[in-house]
């Protein structure tokens, strides 16, 4: 059994490392790994990005990251990016890595993801360059994470993402906004590419469980969602499921 924790949706201004160090302290005793699923940033400055590495000093387990759209806002995410990697976090964008815990291999594929909607009402690749360059963008990243997943030879495999492969884990969130909060592409490149969980973050008022159409486990680990520093989900060989309900690190 492997123990997950993620969380996304930090957004740790550049005042906010103490509070965040203090909540992530015992995750590296609840879990083996955590996962940060964008949005780990107020509006992406240089300066907030430092308050990130801070808050992550006492985290000793491997860690991996997705940025999320805040974290773009600032124009400073490759500065974000070599931050937080020279922290030791190992970031990823249409990207996997592989990493042994105990006698079990697992894989963490990456990307941010973007918008376009859901089935029946989704955005295509048609009419403005603008409308085209929207979803387009989401169809190369959803076909990098495909691929990185499909990189992967592990025995278990996780998604991580900042944008919602799927409707359910939405509900919550007004119905009008739900195609800048994800896209169905991202779920059908998990399916194709396999996966034992997926995690995500930016949908604030959303709901933490759901499946994507080929049945694999979706949770939206939005702070405001999990109402906690982190949550712990184990996977074995059978599946997903929840450690526990509520974990130390109250934030």
């Amino acid at each position: 059994m492997i123990r997950v924790a993620a969380v996304g949706d930090l957004h740790i201004g550049d005042d906010g490392s103490a509070r965040w160090r203090d909540a992530l302290k015992p995750v590296s005793d609840d879990a083996d790994l955590l996962l940060l699923a964008g949005d780990l940033t107020r509006i992406g400055t240089v300066e907030e990005g430092a308050a990130v590495a801070s808050a992550l000093e006492l985290v000793s387990i491997p860690t991996f990251a997705v940025l999320g759209n805040h974290d773009y806002h600032g124009g400073c995410e490759r500065e974000l990016w070599r931050m937080l990697a020279a922290r030791g976090v190992r970031m990823l964008e249409g990207t996997a890595v592989a990493l042994e815990v105990g006698s079990t291999r697992i894989g963490i594929a990456g990307s941010k993801g973007f918008g376009g909607g859901f089935a029946n009402a989704c955005g295509s690749d048609f009419g403005e360059p603008e409308m085209k360059a929207f979803i387009r963008h989401t169809a190369t990243l959803s076909a990098g994470l495909q691929r990185a997943l499909v990189s992967l030879d592990v025995d278990l495999r996780v998604a991580l993402l900042h944008y919602s492969p799927i409707p359910e884990t939405l509900r919550g969130e007004h119905l009008q906004i739900y195609p800048f909060l994800g896209s169905y592409l991202l779920g059908e490149a998990v399916d194709a590419g396999g996966a034992d969980l997926v995690v995500h973050g930016h949908a604030h008022a959303g709901s933490e469980k759901g499946t994507t159409p080929g049945g694999i486990a979706v949770r939206n680990v939005a702070q405001p969602v999990i109402h906690s520093a982190y949550r712990v989900y184990c996977l074995t060989e059978h599946g997903a499921f929840d450690c526990s309900e509520t974990v130390p690190g109250q934030i």
